[in-house]
């Protein structure tokens, strides 16, 4: 298994990356409730949204391959593939 950590500029989640023979992890700490992020992938790019007090939030970030599933649990986004 390979571990690579990366943090995003400014006050951005810490993005972490797993990566295993059959396939890979993506995981971030948004410290939000779950209710308030929404999540699309469309090839190789996750789009995040998050309602903030104000305005919505939105980021992108790339993914190592395509999405086979993501999902939001207790603030943790998680966005799985397969190689």
């Amino acid at each position: 298994m390979d571990h690579i950590q990366t943090q995003s500029t400014g006050d951005g989640a810490l993005l972490r990356r797993y990566e295993y023979d059959d396939g890979w992890i993506v995981a971030a700490d948004l410290g939000v409730d779950d209710e308030t992020v929404a999540i699309d992938t469309v090839g190789e790019t996750a789009i995040v949204v998050v309602e903030g007090p104000e305005e919505p939030v939105e980021t992108e970030f790339e993914l190592p391959g395509t999405a086979a599933s993501a999902a939001v649990n207790n603030g943790v986004l998680t966005v799985e593939g397969e190689r």
